[in-house]
Parts: C-alpha cells; sequence; structure tokens
C-alpha cells in the first residue's frame, strides 16, 4: 500500500488564472507532483527490498533518490496551499487580515516587507538550474529566513520549517513565462495565500521547542 498520496488541489485548474494558466496547473499537479509522489513509495519499496536481502551495494543512490522525490512531494504540497485565486491573495500580511503574528515575524527577521519580498524574489529567481525560494521558520533563533533550494533540497538549515515556498523549477512556467523566471516569481506574489502562510507560521513557531530538548 503507498505510504504517500497526491494530494487533491484546494481549487480548480483556472483558478489562480491569469497568474499561472489552467494548463500549468494541471500539468505541474497531476504529472510532475504526481511523479514525486511514485518516485518516492517506489523507494521505499527497493529499500525495503534492499533490506531483507542485506544488499546495501545500492543505498546511496537509494537514499538520495527518497530525499529528492520525498521533498518533492513535501514542497508541492506546501506550494499548493501557499496560493488562491487573485482576487483573495497577494498583497501584504496585515494585522488587519488576522495574520498579525506573521506580519510582525516578518518586520523583526527582515526589518520590511519589502526587504524580505526582495530577498526571496532574489533567491527563487537566481536558483542555478532547478529550485526554490523558501520562507522558512528556524527555531534555534525563533526567527524567519529565506533560503535556496536546489533541485528538492541543499542549503537549507536542519529543522527549518518551509512555511512559504515558489517553485522556480521551468516546468511551473515555461509553458507560459518562457524563459523569464524573474517574471513569473514577481507574478506570485499576487497570488499568495497569507492565511494559510500565517497558519504555518503559527503551527512551527508553537513546535520550536521540540528540535532541542533540554537533558
Amino acid at each position: 500500500m503507498p505510504v504517500y498520496t497526491l494530494p487533491e488541489l484546494p481549487y480548480d485548474y483556472s483558478a489562480l488564472a491569469p497568474v499561472i494558466s489552467p494548463e500549468i496547473i494541471e500539468l505541474h499537479h497531476d504529472k510532475h507532483h504526481a511523479a514525486y509522489v511514485k518516485g518516492a513509495n517506489d523507494t521505499l519499496e527497493q529499500l525495503a527490498e534492499a533490506r531483507d536481502k542485506e544488499s546495501w551495494g545500492s543505498i546511496n543512490g537509494l537514499e538520495k533518490n527518497l530525499a529528492f522525490h520525498l521533498s518533492g512531494h513535501i514542497l508541492h504540497s506546501i506550494y499548493w496551499q501557499n496560493m488562491t485565486g487573485p482576487k483573495d491573495g497577494g498583497g501584504e500580511p496585515l494585522a488587519t487580515d488576522g495574520v498579525g503574528a506573521l506580519a510582525d515575524a516578518i518586520k523583526e527577521s527582515f526589518g520590511s516587507f519589502a526587504g524580505f519580498k526582495a530577498q526571496l524574489t532574489k533567491a527563487a529567481a537566481t536558483t542555478q538550474g532547478s529550485g526554490w525560494g523558501v520562507l522558512a521558520y528556524e527555531p534555534l533563533s525563533g526567527r524567519l529566513i529565506v533560503e535556496q533550494v536546489y533541485d528538492h533540497q541543499g542549503n537549507v538549515g536542519q529543522g527549518a520549517t518551509p512555511i512559504l515556498v515558489f517553485d522556480a523549477w521551468e516546468h511551473a512556467f515555461y509553458l507560459q513565462y518562457k524563459n523569464q523566471k524573474v517574471d513569473f516569481i514577481d507574478a506570485m506574489w499576487a497570488v499568495v495565500n497569507w492565511q494559510d502562510v500565517a497558519r504555518r507560521y503559527e503551527a512551527a513557531a508553537s513546535r520550536a521547542n521540540t528540535l532541542l530538548l533540554a537533558p
């Protein structure tokens, strides 16, 4: 029985237009994300077989495959929830919208929303090849940090929890934006679901003391 399953989209394929076309959403979710789910499940089966046979020659490659596919599944699962239609999304998180804790955390961690927006935009737009720009909660400092993810892993602080992710892989934008990754990242801000990001922030902050338990 599969361990991981493809989550349903919280909206229809056309909900994010004109920022992201229905064709991209359908292809991205039904094909690309589905492939990461299948890859993670297949790799778990291959690891189980390796344990049963005590065949460890492929362990290095299998562990890398699991990290790649599982991270892809996790990041995409957050990605879909992080977005909402242009009529409801975008702008800046404000206390008057019920996301005051997130707004305060962004200001404390980055100095201003403008500074945060510029940093995350640059992190996502300047990934070499395929990758992500990520806003994450870092539990040791209790601050928000921006991370630049290559492929689906690497260059991240261990234990930090992603709360807002910008997919900068070509399959996320190329059919509509061609090679203009920066234009896509700029447009993405119009569909950010700050209510979802705020919920993720509050959940991550509530678990902060579980990373390093006192002796």
